[in-house]
């Protein structure tokens, strides 16, 4: 496919020999399916492959989709122990596409986003091998210094935990429904959270959405991660944010978001296992967790309501996304359980 509505081929080209890189032929590209947020796009000439992210057409709230942070990240990480994609090109303003992007290099593997993709790994011994090195992975990147890969001014050390409480809660109002019937559970939930804020465990590089599907496994071997992708809510913050999320997307409430979700079939190990599997991998321990998991529950709630709000105002996500937000209530019924 040549152009694609979102993506100036023509202009991407210009740009690409403005800053140097090597080309070979007419460039091409597809939209990889699977996006909810950010549009994904596979580019390639007859030498390169690489992918293209750039901000939904529409519905767009406000310090989501950053690229530059996204693109700032991925460059900095190259050479540490967490595996990313080499980083191109990217573009924060709108003078290119008309909106920021970012550009990478393709890394060839395997994506699993559904549960037959993760059965079709291996046996259970195999899914097991899968998740640990998921979850070491996740550990690794807690352990990088951000001041030493440049990123000591990623955001601010302090605070993150009430910083997320607030956002979080500032978003539903963007992008709620009218009359929604999960409005009065949310907020008691968002005042409960901020009520009960823990001391931060320390400042790391957070991830900010880690699950098996935003990562690529290695071609052959599927306990090997190739490259983490998605690093679009990024930032410096409390690490064991970044670990709860990952075990709240493990709940089969979770295929109301993301249908038939590989990270919460039964052949993943369950939530309170990823818990103790990231303890003993990152040598941490989990204290305060219920007001991480119920954290995690309130921002995978307010995320399900945004993807709606995106699919009803026509912002170029996936199709039949508009009733993503029959996830909030159990979510926030589970986040109020948890601080219960």
């Amino acid at each position: 496919m040549t152009e694609l509505e979102g993506l100036d081929l023509a202009a991407l080209d210009r740009h690409l020999r403005e800053v140097g890189v090597p080309r070979s032929g007419d460039l091409r590209a597809e939209l990889i399916a699977g996006g909810r947020s950010n549009l994904t796009f596979l580019v390639a000439d007859d030498a390169s492959e690489w992918v293209l992210r750039r901000p939904p057409l529409h519905g767009l709230t406000p310090s989501a989709h950053d690229m530059a942070r996204e693109y700032r990240v991925v460059a900095a990480l190259a050479g540490t122990a967490v595996p990313v994609a080499r980083a191109v090109t990217m573009s924060n303003d709108d003078s290119v596409l008309g909106a920021p992007f970012q550009m990478v290099e393709w890394v060839r593997g395997r994506v699993v986003r559904h549960a037959p993709e993760l059965a079709a790994l291996g046996d259970q011994n195999t899914i097991n091998a899968t998740v640990d090195a998921l979850i070491q992975v996740l550990a690794d990147l807690h352990e990088v210094d951000p001041e030493s890969v440049g990123l000591g001014d990623f955001g601010k050390a302090d605070g993150y935990l009430e910083r997320q409480v607030r956002r979080w809660g500032s978003q539903w109002d963007l992008v709620k429904r009218d009359d929604d019937p999960s409005d009065a559970d949310v907020r008691k939930l968002h005042q409960r959270l901020a009520e009960s804020v823990p001391a931060q465990s320390r400042a790391a590089i957070v991830h900010g959405d880690y699950r098996i599907d935003n990562t690529i496994l290695d071609e052959h071997d599927p306990t090997k991660v190739a490259a983490v992708l998605d690093w679009e809510m990024s930032t410096l913050g409390d690490p064991l944010s970044d670990a709860a999320l990952m075990c709240v997307y493990r709940l089969p409430t979770f295929n109301a978001v993301h249908d038939d979700a590989a990270w919460a079939c039964d052949l993943m190990p369950p939530t309170e296992d990823l818990a103790q599997r990231y303890a003993l991998a990152s040598g941490k321990p989990l204290d305060h967790w219920d007001f991480y998991m119920a954290l995690g529950y309130f921002k995978i709630a307010i995320i399900a309501a945004g993807i709606a709000y995106r699919a009803r105002v026509g912002g170029g996500v996936a199709d039949g996304t508009e009733d993503v937000d029959r996830a909030v209530r159990p979510f926030i019924a589970a986040g109020l359980e948890a601080l219960s």
